[in-house]
């Protein structure tokens, strides 16, 4: 079937709606075995009582996984002491979940499209559940590792999921207002997982960080086994081994050669040879990836389908994001070293100063949500971008002597920023796919968040090494953010960009 595509006034692609519902070539579209429809088909503004149970489930187990994302960052060091390994070693429980991470979620394009709704929740929630009991009793640093590889699966493919059910699921005129309620999952989650870390490790063994998210997790996977009902529809698409393969080199290597670069594991504080070569393969390998993806779109579905870029909000959008990204990573590494290198503040007490920054990111997420509903996005991305820049700028004229409370209400004023940015980019990114694009346009913007989180934590914590070692760790702290102000302000350039975005197709 050929597609016909048109332009909207801003110049981007529209599918008329007989072809948003056609499936890529060489796709044979199959509905799922599902129970009956939900009663109480949503209307322009109106959810079912059923579509309401299947988010908020996905919302939960979001939330959980990416908690245990975060979580492992404080106890590294209580982790050497009881494992008996040294510092490198131990990175590999961040660095080894890193690269998992970005291997799989490519891949999740095609799971999503290929299997159930419930059969994919299942598998995120049994690797993550399985996982998190492995590691709970796993008798040495091997194991633990195994487990975290094991986790950082079902992770990967838990956010691509929530996002594609919500576009399926959720009528036009509330996405705005129920991706703000994502922000929760994607914001908060991160926020609070070095905080609660910081309280079980004051009392309790590093185990029970692992013990203490079971329950949550096997709930969750109990009440979604119950309640789940499949939605969409499921393609009998080939699976390209050819371009499995070339994950591995392309996002592996990139997500690696830059985790060590911003580790500093490189001689001298600079990046090593590994990391160097580590890069130059995971370039090469994103170029054959791509070219391989290009190919197949002419004959059948590729493992992650590119189309999406044709729109151009949504590749403004995923620009934005990978800036964003960089920023919030920044945040996240350079503050915690500021103010436990220079301020001399301990692990739980740095966690509980970021505290308030990550709830008014979460929080404040579904009236953000709601407030892009009615207003579209430039408004909230210009000022959310506008922020960003000036908070980050503020943070580089830090100095020994800045009060912490001074500290807290920047952080504050950036995750507000962020929060304006987050829901619109997501939102108005996602829009104008056809639905058998839905899961591709997920995969794509959570893989390249990866990818950016890796780069702006390499970029940053590079920059800060070098300066330091001439200058001091204040010096280093300064240079360090002002570079990230200088990539910031690309992100006012492209919130000014943002348009409203029709969907591709009615529900």
């Amino acid at each position: 079937m050929s597609t016909e595509v048109t332009s909207n006034s801003h110049g981007e692609p529209v599918r008329e709606p007989d072809a948003a519902l056609s499936p890529p070539a060489g796709a044979v579209t199959e509905t799922k075995q599902a129970p009956p429809a939900p009663t109480g088909t949503p209307t322009a503004d109106k959810m079912s009582r059923e579509s309401v149970t299947v988010i908020a489930t996905l919302l939960v187990a979001t939330f959980v996984v990416i908690l245990n994302e975060t979580i492992m960052n404080v106890a590294l060091q209580r982790l050497m002491v009881d494992l008996r390994v040294d510092a490198p070693t131990v990175q590999w429980l961040s660095t080894g979940f890193m690269l998992t991470m970005a291997v799989v979620i490519p891949t999740t394009g095609f799971i999503l499209q290929r299997l159930s709704t419930r059969a994919v929740f299942l598998l995120a929630m049994g690797l993550f559940a399985g996982g998190t009991a492995l590691a709970a009793v796993a008798p040495g640093f091997e194991i633990l590792l195994l487990a975290r590889i094991v986790q950082a699966g079902g992770t990967a493919i838990m956010l691509p999921l929530l996002m594609t059910t919500i576009l399926t699921l959720v009528p036009l005129a509330r996405r705005g207002a129920v991706m703000g309620n994502v922000s929760i999952a994607i914001s908060v989650a991160p926020a609070m997982g070095p905080t609660v870390s910081g309280l079980i490790l004051e009392h309790f063994s590093w185990r029970f960080m692992f013990v203490f998210v079971l329950p949550i997790a096997l709930a969750a996977l109990a009440i979604g086994a119950r309640f789940l009902t499949n939605v969409g529809e499921t393609e009998k698409s080939r699976l390209d081994f050819l371009s499995v393969v070339l994950t591995i080199p392309a996002f592996g290597g990139l997500v690696y050669g830059l985790s060590q670069i911003g580790g500093g594991h490189g001689a001298g504080g600079g990046p090593g040879t590994l990391a160097v070569t580590a890069l130059v393969i995971g370039v090469v390998g994103l170029v054959a990836f791509v070219l391989r993806q290009l190919q197949l779109q002419k004959s059948e579905a590729p493992l992650l389908d590119l189309r999406a870029f044709n729109f151009r909000m949504f590749t403004v959008s995923v620009m934005l994001l990978v800036v964003a990204m960089i920023a919030l990573f920044g945040a996240v590494i350079l503050l915690p070293l500021y103010l436990q290198e220079i301020r001399g503040l301990k692990s739980l007490e740095t966690g509980l100063a970021l505290l308030p920054g990550g709830l008014a990111m979460g929080l404040l997420g579904p009236v953000i949500g709601r407030l892009f509903d009615k207003l579209g996005p430039l408004p909230l991305t210009v000022t959310g971008s506008s922020l960003m820049v000036l908070a980050l700028w503020q943070f580089s004229l830090l100095n020994a002597d800045t009060p912490v409370w001074w500290i807290i209400t920047l952080h504050v004023g950036l995750s507000l920023g962020l929060a304006l940015l987050f829901t619109p980019a997501f939102t108005t990114g996602l829009n104008p796919l056809p639905p058998h694009l839905y899961s591709h346009g997920s995969a794509i913007m959570s893989t390249l968040q990866q990818v950016a989180g890796a780069a702006g934590t390499a970029l940053l914590v590079s920059i800060f090494a070098v300066v330091s070692a001439g200058s001091g760790l204040v010096a280093g702290m300064n240079a360090a953010f002002l570079t990230a102000t200088i990539i910031a302000v690309a992100a006012v350039v492209l919130s000014a960009m943002m348009r409203k975005t029709p969907g591709a197709a009615t529900h």
